[in-house]
């Protein structure tokens, strides 16, 4: 590891992180709360970007490494966030909630998979 390196994760974690500010501020604003939309969103959205982003720098020789960790750790490791899933969910559950609780859960935890598994396998097929 190098400064190059570090300076790419934190300048990308800094644009991840107020991304994900803003999707959870827009959410918050924008829709009836039943489960943490906000940090749902980004979860997912960041999932399937990361796979895109796996298959496509598997393919492409044109970006060096530290762009891709700018683009993998630093923007989407802070766009995507598994502390605030695990506290939304503890919350969820002390206050009773079990069904909104398990389904906050489950959303997270296999639509995270199913979108980064989808993205990436997209863009294998596009590049094959």
């Amino acid at each position: 590891m190098n400064l190059t390196s570090i300076i790419a994760v934190a300048s990308g974690g800094a644009i991840g992180a107020t991304l994900r500010l803003l999707m959870n501020g827009y959410t918050n604003k924008h829709f009836i709360h039943v489960l943490p939309l906000g940090t749902l969103a980004v979860n997912l959205i960041g999932s399937l970007l990361i796979g895109i982003l796996f298959a496509y720098f598997h393919f492409s020789t044109s970006f060096s490494p530290q762009f891709k960790t700018f683009m993998i750790t630093g923007i989407l490791g802070a766009l995507t966030t598994y502390s605030t899933f695990a506290i939304e969910s503890f919350f969820l559950l002390q206050s009773g909630q079990y069904l909104h609780a398990f389904a906050n859960m489950a959303l997270n935890l296999f639509g995270s998979i199913f979108l980064a598994g989808f993205g990436y396998l997209i863009i294998m097929q596009i590049y094959k």
